[in-house]
């Protein structure tokens, strides 16, 4: 019986206690809570796929997808539908259940949204999940991705609204929060996590987990990624984020929102197998699987599979 209460009302306070707890006690008090809400020797396997690279106007200081940065990134135009249903369906056979595109767009134009969507049907009809991230949407749109089946839309709220405005200008942290309200209201599952890493304090940390159980319904999927550092960005070369800090974030995102599939997401090709295990035993269940995110590197998938081998875990079979 499931005794964690899904709450949307955190106090910062309450979440600075969360990360101040003794390293053994914090992972104790997470794993308790992952096993009461999943099998903890099951992991989502989920595969990106940049459909749309480059180009982007934002000023993200971290994405090297952003037109004002040179991070020798090609600009590429959006993939013919075909091609992206044959890459899930290759993603489908090594074992992924949920398959993400994205797109470097600050939002998308209407008539990307009409071949975007037929990529979405395309996939779906391979029998697997979808998810989307396209940048910033209207309401119409959210509505017309819902109609064609689309179930879940990623929008990263990246960090905590403090600290929002110290890595992006080009738009603000109210801006993402509308986005993802008007997701939540086409009954679209969320995805939406940050990035640590990029010079935030753990209160920052704590902040962006705040805002993210405090919507009105907990996202379906957080991806916390560790900021993987490109030359030509304003972070590179920042101070990194300590291994263990990074495993107590996914620890408080696993007791903040129980129900929520945790990612592990960019920043893994970095990380120790004893690192990656310390943080599956904290509540993360979801990967990315595959060489690339976007445009940065990822584990390959027979590192992965070994590396799930040693763990005694499985992937997460599809949920229909």
């Amino acid at each position: 019986m499931k005794s964690t209460p899904i709450r949307n009302d955190w106090k910062i306070e309450e979440v600075e206690k969360l990360f101040a707890l003794p390293f053994n006690d914090l992972l104790f008090k997470a794993h308790c809570i992952h096993r009461e809400n999943f099998n903890p020797n099951h992991v989502q396997i989920s595969t990106l796929l940049s459909i749309k690279t480059g180009a982007c106007p934002e000023d993200c200081s971290y994405c090297p997808q952003s037109v004002r940065y040179d991070t020798g990134v090609e600009k590429e135009p959006l993939m013919a539908v075909d091609t992206v249903i044959e890459q899930a369906s290759n993603a489908k056979e090594q074992g992924a259940t949920r398959f993400c595109m994205g797109a470097a767009w600050r939002s998308p134009k209407d008539k990307d949204l009409d071949q975007v969507i037929k990529m979405v049907q395309g996939v779906k009809a391979l029998g697997m999940e979808t998810c989307l991230t396209l940048g910033m949407l209207k309401k119409e749109q959210t509505e017309k991705l819902s109609d064609a089946g689309l179930d879940y839309y990623n929008h990263n709220i990246d960090s905590s609204e403090e600290f929002y405005d110290k890595i992006i200008t080009t738009r603000k942290f109210d801006q993402r929060i509308d986005t993802l309200k008007n997701v939540q209201d086409a009954g679209i599952n969320v995805c939406s996590g940050g990035i640590v890493g990029m010079g935030e304090s753990q209160r920052d940390r704590g902040g962006m987990l705040m805002a993210l159980a405090n919507l009105e319904k907990h996202p379906g999927s957080v991806p916390i990624n560790s900021l993987v550092q490109v030359k030509g960005t304003p972070l590179h070369g920042i101070e990194k984020i300590d291994a263990l800090d990074f495993v107590r974030t996914i620890a408080v995102a696993r007791i903040m929102m129980p129900e929520s599939m945790v990612r592990l997401s960019a920043g893994r090709n970095e990380m120790s197998e004893a690192v990656q295990a310390m943080c599956f035993f904290a509540g993360a269940n979801s990967i990315f699987y595959g060489e690339k995110l976007l445009t940065t590197s990822n584990p390959d998938e027979n590192k992965d599979m070994a590396l799930f081998k040693k763990l005694g875990i499985e992937p997460m079979p599809a949920r229909h």
